[in-house]
């Protein structure tokens, strides 16, 4: 698991939207014949990095690229199971759920509002040296890290 609710996973704010999965790029075709054979409907929007599995009013992304790069089974190492709602999964740490968040940043997706409770709720198992090397390419990661500081989110 991935993504928000990922981060919910770890005690962050429950969100209120689609559940995240993350797959090598090399199995997201299986991922999806996987979740048709459940009675998902598959969705695959213009955007190449994601699918889409929608059942009702459940909506699953499947990411098999993050943040430009295809997905590879080295970038899954770091999952540890964790148990989600009575179901033994991997799911991503939070540290890095937050730098691909940051890294995901642009002038057109620059909203830190579902960021700010999130850090705060996981702020202590967060190595934040790691996110700000990870994400110092990106103007607006650096905004979000300073304001994390300025509200005493970082450690």
């Amino acid at each position: 698991m991935a993504g928000s609710y990922a981060l919910w996973a770890y005690g962050a704010p429950e969100p209120s939207h689609d559940v995240d999965i993350v797959v090598a790029d090399a199995d997201a075709p299986a991922a999806a014949t996987t979740l048709a054979d459940a009675g998902f409907l598959i969705e695959r929007p213009p955007e190449d990095w994601l699918l889409k599995a929608h059942n009702g009013e459940w909506v699953v992304d499947v990411l098999h690229r993050v943040n430009g790069e295809p997905v590879g089974p080295a970038d899954l190492d770091d999952a540890e199971e964790r148990v989600v709602l009575a179901i033994s999964m991997p799911v991503l740490p939070p540290t890095t759920v937050f730098t691909q968040k940051l890294r995901a940043l642009t002038e057109h997706h620059c909203n830190f509002a579902d960021l700010i409770p999130a850090a705060r709720a996981v702020r202590e198992q967060l190595d934040w040296d790691h996110i700000e090397k990870a994400t110092d390419d990106n103007d607006f990661a650096a905004a979000f890290l300073m304001l994390a500081g300025r509200l005493g989110l970082r450690g």
